[in-house]
């Protein structure tokens, strides 16, 4: 379904309407990711028939159970990641592929990884003019191994556990932003690979959407 410049200029003041009301309010300090939401079309990576809330405070339902996150989620996620011009990104999650759109203003090549046929597809198409982003089609948890290694890894959702598969595939000091899922609860949170491990901060609770494949494995007791 092709916009017309209705369509265009009333998506665009919904969108300057985003960046005044929920990513300057809420910590989204970085001015350059400011920059890059305000000119990313997200409605542009989203179903036609969920466009219209394209832009609201809430998370826009994708099919097959799959939401594209909040936005405010997303803004702190990439703010907290303290992105570098020269940065390779790993992105979890890429859904309709919005998210690595706006990576790609940012950073110097994203892998972005979508488990969802439909989601890839159609982020395949979306993303098709962006030079600096390549995606793969598989399992959220694996990664993309050959890729590696990764200076950041983003999670644009929430998991109840970061893999180590994904760890492995960072450089060594490199950052990491994901949601974490507590039971009904979910917080952000960020990290770093060093030589003496791994571990996570939270930094802020907020709504974030939930992703497959991530639940911890399960443990025997004697």
């Amino acid at each position: 379904m092709e916009m017309t410049g209705i369509d265009s200029a009333r998506f665009e003041t919904m969108r300057h309407a985003m960046v005044a009301s929920q990513l300057r309010t809420n910590a989204v300090s970085d001015p350059r990711i400011v920059t890059a939401m305000a000119r990313v079309p997200r409605e542009a990576f989203l179903p036609a028939e969920v466009r219209a809330i394209a832009y609201r405070d809430t998370a826009v339902p994708l099919g097959h159970g799959r939401y594209q996150n909040v936005p405010i989620a997303t803004g702190r996620l990439l703010t907290e990641a303290y992105l570098l011009p020269a940065d390779r990104v790993l992105l979890i999650g890429a859904a309709g592929g919005y998210t690595a759109a706006v990576l790609a203003e940012l950073v110097a090549h994203v892998v972005a990884v979508e488990s969802d046929p439909s989601l890839a597809a159609q982020a395949r198409e979306a993303l098709a003019a962006e030079t600096n982003v390549t995606l793969i089609e598989g399992p959220l948890d694996a990664g993309h191994q050959s890729g590696a290694p990764y200076d950041v890894l983003v999670i644009d959702g929430a998991v109840d556990h970061v893999p180590e598969a994904l760890i492995a595939q960072l450089a060594a000091g490199g950052r990491v932003v994901t949601g974490i899922a507590d039971g009904a609860v979910t917080r952000l949170a960020s990290g770093r690979k060093s030589g003496g491990g791994f571990g996570l901060l939270d930094f802020a609770d907020i709504d974030c959407v939930p992703l497959p494949g991530f639940s911890r494995p399960k443990t025997f007791t004697f």
